[in-house]
C-alpha cells in the first residue's frame, strides 16, 4: 500500500463510508504513472546518501542525457514530489543544489529551467593494450597523493602466475585537475621496485615499467567490473556511498611466469571512458 493509500485508510477509519468511496474512487495521476514512483521510493529507502542528493543526481542525469534541454522548464514541484515520492522539502533542496551549480535557475512564479549542463569529463580511456595504457598516462601526468607504503603479499588469482618472493606495496589516489579520479593499491616485485624507486614513487607505474629495459614483460591482462563505492572508497573518491565505480585488475607478468606488477583501481564511474574495436 502507498502513501496515498495510507492517507484515505487513515480518513477511513474517522469517516466511515465516505472515506470508502474515496478509497476506491480513481487516484489522480500527474507526471508518470505510481509504479514509477514506488521504484524511486525503494531506492532512496536502500541507499545511506540523503534523499535530496539522489534526487539531485537523477535530476543531474536527465540534463545530461537531453531529457531536459537547456532552457526547458522542469516539471513543477507537485509533480516531481508525485513522480519521486519525496517531501517538497526534498525537491526545493535537490533543486537548490544543482542552482549552485549553474545547472537550473529557479524563478519565482514561473518555475524552475535549465540553464546549463554537466560536464562530461571523461578523459580517461581504458586502453586494451599496455603500450597505448602507457601513452595515455605520458600525455598527462596526474597528481599522486601516497596513502600507505609497505611490505606486503598481493591476493593472486587462479591464471595469474607465481608469486615474486617479496613484493613492494603502495596504495594511493590519483587526481586530475584538482579532482581525484582513481584510488589504487600497487603491488610490485621488489626488485623490479628497486630499480626505479623514484620513479615509482612519484609516477604512474606502467609508463615507469614499460621504460626499463632490463625488464621484460611477457604477458599483461586487464578485467574491468562494474562496482558501487563503499564507504572507504567513497571518501577517497568524494561519490556517495554506492555510488558507481569500475573496478580494474591489472597483472603483469614475467617471460618465467612471476608476476612482476599487479594493480587493483577503482576509478570513479564518470571518469572512465572504454572503447573497443570489434572484429568483424
Amino acid at each position: 500500500m502507498d502513501a496515498y493509500a495510507d492517507v484515505i485508510v487513515g480518513a477511513s477509519s474517522a469517516g466511515g463510508v465516505l472515506a470508502n468511496r474515496l478509497l476506491a474512487a480513481p487516484r489522480p495521476v500527474v507526471g508518470v504513472p505510481c509504479r514509477a514512483s514506488l521504484t524511486m521510493h525503494r531506492l532512496f529507502r536502500d541507499s545511506p546518501v540523503p534523499r535530496y542528493a539522489q534526487l539531485a543526481d537523477l535530476l543531474r542525469q536527465r540534463i545530461a542525457r537531453g531529457v531536459w534541454v537547456q532552457g526547458a522548464k522542469l516539471p513543477t514541484l507537485e509533480e516531481l514530489m508525485h513522480e519521486f515520492d519525496v517531501a517538497r522539502v526534498t525537491v526545493r533542496q535537490a533543486v537548490n543544489l544543482l542552482a549552485r551549480d549553474g545547472l537550473l535557475s529557479p524563478q519565482q512564479g514561473r518555475g524552475t529551467f535549465v540553464t546549463g549542463r554537466p560536464t562530461q569529463d571523461r578523459w580517461l580511456r581504458l586502453e586494451t593494450s599496455l603500450r597505448d595504457l602507457a601513452d595515455v598516462y605520458r600525455g598527462d601526468k596526474p597528481k599522486l597523493t601516497l596513502i600507505e607504503e609497505s611490505a606486503a603479499t598481493p591476493v593472486l588469482r587462479s591464471g595469474d602466475g607465481k608469486p615474486a618472493p617479496r613484493y613492494h606495496f603502495m596504495r594511493r589516489v590519483h587526481s586530475h585537475n584538482g579532482e581525484v579520479y582513481c584510488v589504487i593499491s600497487i603491488y610490485l616485485d621488489e626488485r623490479v621496485f628497486r630499480m626505479a624507486p623514484r620513479r615509482f614513487r612519484r609516477e604512474t607505474v606502467v609508463p615507469a615499467l614499460l621504460d626499463l629495459p632490463k625488464v621484460k614483460i611477457a604477458r599483461a591482462r586487464q578485467t574491468l567490473t562494474i562496482s558501487t563505492a563503499d564507504v572507504e572508497v567513497a571518501g577517497h573518491l568524494d561519490i556517495p556511498v554506492n555510488g558507481p565505480v569500475a573496478e580494474v585488475r591489472r597483472v603483469c607478468t614475467a617471460p618465467d611466469d612471476t608476476v612482476l606488477y599487479l594493480g587493483e583501481v577503482t576509478y570513479r564511474g564518470d571518469y572512465v571512458h572504454l572503447e573497443m574495436d570489434l572484429k568483424p
